[in-house]
């Protein structure tokens, strides 16, 4: 039987708000447990919330971004339930009238294939605490620093059919309120994290399947692989005569595998109810309009400046407009360097192998965009050439100067004078005969294959310093009057 998997997505992203959602104390990473958790994020007796109105203006910013309904009135409702890190015993949340109605946001897939994926809602609610396992032997500690950070929970239409649509719409997603600034995006943090709800059902089949949902999974390695996961185990648990139970499950990174951690709970088992300490919120066109004429610059529309401002093709433009900080390096890099294809090719070539082969993100990289910039114009007005240039990134990376002084110290500008080319050009002829030979009895089309060598012992005799255009024509011609 062929199967067909149905998914959908609850992602939840940290607002970047300085304090929390119904409480004045810092939403700051990094402090020590429990020295951010105010009497209000505590629950204490007699303390009530006040709303942070610029956690409203973040949650208007995403809805307008991916052309949804906006709720003038949004009301706060309270999802009851008990564990160790929520002090209140219920969760503020929204359910019956969220601040961001349906939307849509659209993917593109590896084969260049488009679609359009429902939102079906986003609500603001405040996070839980964090428990901690791993610092107390036999015991578990509660951190309720994070107890009241704003989140806004994007839940997508079970549009998605395939592990890959669904990391192409967490990406987009990502892309889109990293872009805003209402989130830092970091995953490792959990600042960004998803539940995914996976079923499968026979191909053709309209009803759905019983789901799963694997909650808090962290990046988008991890999110391809659980969802894989899921459907290789429904499907051979139904085939084997078994029946998919609705649980709620975690991935386990280290196993590459999904486990049950409880039965999966409906909205009735939470006893949602209005929330009577906050008042209904309120909105009017003019503040919409207000938030949608503050939007920046949005990934899809940046990718379509990209290709046609600056000439790119689809992918790379795509790679580019990604995420705001990577595109605006490369606008600097292309503005300063004037040339929008050689900055794209470093960007995303000797860069990016650089900053991936030491765990970096675009904003900590050692060598700025003005500065590769600058290398980009020795390039260009053949100062040094290709090989020459790696050598100077390299030691810009390294923290030994600008291109300029690199250059200077590392006697690395290139020869382009053409009487020293063609001496050493000479030099090398002179010094193979048997290559030389080999050539002259080669077939014409054959002979351009050969030129590789000699072209390697000119550059090899000039220290990498030799104008490889030079080098190349003087070769030829030289090689092919000795055939005639």
């Amino acid at each position: 039987m062929e199967w067909e998997a149905v998914i959908g997505l609850e992602i939840h992203a940290q607002l970047a708000t300085k304090s929390k959602i119904f409480s004045g104390a810092s939403t700051a990473f990094g402090a020590a447990p429990n020295t951010q958790a105010c009497a209000v994020d505590l629950a204490l007796p007699g303390t009530l919330p006040v709303f942070n109105g610029e956690a409203l203006r973040m949650a208007v910013m995403f809805g307008v971004a991916i052309d949804a309904e906006i709720g003038r009135k949004s009301v706060f409702d309270r999802k009851n339930y008990f564990y160790p890190d929520l002090p209140k015993g219920y969760q503020t949340s929204q359910l019956f009238h969220p601040i961001v109605g349906p939307g849509h946001v659209d993917i593109e897939l590896k084969d260049g294939t488009h679609k359009r994926i429902g939102v079906t809602r986003a609500h603001l609610e405040e996070d839980a605490g964090k428990s901690l396992h791993d610092q107390f032997p036999g015991m578990s500690g509660i951190d309720l620093n994070r107890a009241g950070t704003p989140l806004l929970e994007i839940v997508s239409e079970p549009d998605l059919r395939s592990a890959e649509e669904a990391v192409a719409y967490v990406k987009k997603l990502h892309a889109i309120v990293t872009t805003l600034g209402i989130c830092d995006g970091d995953m490792s943090q959990g600042s960004f994290r998803c539940d995914c709800n996976v079923s499968v059902r026979p191909k053709g089949q309209e009803e759905f399947g019983t789901r799963t949902e694997t909650k808090n999974i962290n990046s988008f390695r991890f999110i391809e692989k659980a969802i894989k996961g899921e459907i290789e185990r429904q499907i051979d648990l139904i085939e084997d005569g078994g029946r998919v139970e609705q649980a709620t499950r975690l991935y386990d990174a280290e196993k590459d595998e999904t486990r049950s951690m409880r039965s999966k709970e409906e909205a009735n088992d939470y006893r949602y109810f209005p929330c009577p300490d906050l008042l209904p919120i309120v909105i009017n066109d003019d503040y919409i309009d207000q938030v949608r004429d503050s939007l920046p610059e949005l990934p899809d529309a940046r990718h379509a400046r990209f290709m046609e401002q600056f000439g790119l093709g689809d992918y790379d433009a795509g790679v580019l407009s990604a995420y705001r900080n990577l595109a605006d390096y490369f606008e600097t890099v292309a503005q300063v360097g004037g040339d929008a294809k050689l900055a794209a090719n470093w960007v995303m070539g000797e860069l990016s192998k650089f900053l991936n082969s030491n765990d970096l993100d675009i904003d900590d990289s050692p060598v700025k965009a003005e500065a590769l910039g600058q290398l980009l114009l020795r390039l260009k007005d053949d100062t040094i050439n290709g090989n020459a240039a790696k050598q100077v990134f390299e030691a810009m990376w390294n923290g030994e100067g600008d291109a300029d002084q690199i250059i200077e110290a590392k006697g690395l500008k290139q020869v382009t004078d053409s009487g020293a080319i063609e001496a050493m050009v000479d030099e090398v002829i002179a010094n193979a005969t048997p290559q030389v030979e080999q050539y002259k009895a080669a077939e014409p089309e054959k002979r351009g294959k050969m030129l590789g060598f000699f072209m390697g012992q000119v550059m090899k005799a000039s220290k990498g310093t030799a104008n490889p255009g030079q080098v190349n024509k003087l070769l030829k011609g030289k090689l092919d009057a000795l055939c005639d």
